[in-house]
């Protein structure tokens, strides 16, 4: 037996990956958002697809800047990503709010977060889509990690505020190319 889905609900269905916390910075002002609406589109050089409202005051941040770093938190941070999501950085400095951490990036203006397992310093390579459908394309062109821990669990977005913690991992082999 099936049960029809509102279309609405779609995108649950769908998550792409862990939840992340993109940073942007711009005339002198940084800013932290959570997204958890993206894609890898190609492996080498990395390249991203981020969906990031028009209505997020760091969209306007990165169409002026065209780079940001693609943050990736690990479980234990899951109150402040949810509070990040839950408020604009326009007039409250999440940085201080949230108590967060910056390192400076190598190769783009923007702060990296300290806490997170990685950070992925991006430049935008294609606006095209971001007027129409508000997606980002990204080219990632540094990569960092902090392994503090033996296996990082990740945060997953399933909607309504609901989240999913990473669990078992099943290794099975696969051939490569």
């Amino acid at each position: 037996m099936r049960k029809s889905v509102p279309l609405s609900s779609v995108y649950q269905l769908l998550e792409p990956g862990p939840v992340v916390m993109v940073t942007a910075s711009c005339d002198g002002k940084d800013n932290v958002m959570t997204l958890s609406w993206h894609m890898m589109i190609d492996f080498e050089p990395p390249v991203l697809g981020c969906v990031i409202s028009n209505r997020n005051y760091t969209f306007d941040m990165i169409k002026k800047t065209k780079e940001c770093v693609i943050n990736i938190p690990t479980a234990d941070l899951i109150k402040k990503v949810v509070g990040i999501g839950n408020i604009s950085g326009k007039k409250i400095n999440k940085f201080k709010k949230f108590d967060l951490l910056k390192e400076s990036g190598e190769k783009v203006q923007v702060p990296l977060l300290s806490e997170c397992y990685s950070s992925l310093e991006c430049k935008v390579i294609d606006m095209t889509m971001a007027l129409k459908y508000n997606i980002f394309i990204l080219q990632v062109v540094k990569a960092w990690i902090r392994p503090r821990k033996k296996r990082a669990l990740m945060i997953h977005h399933c909607g309504k505020g609901k989240f999913v913690i990473d669990g078992k991992i099943v290794k099975l082999l696969s051939k490569k190319k």
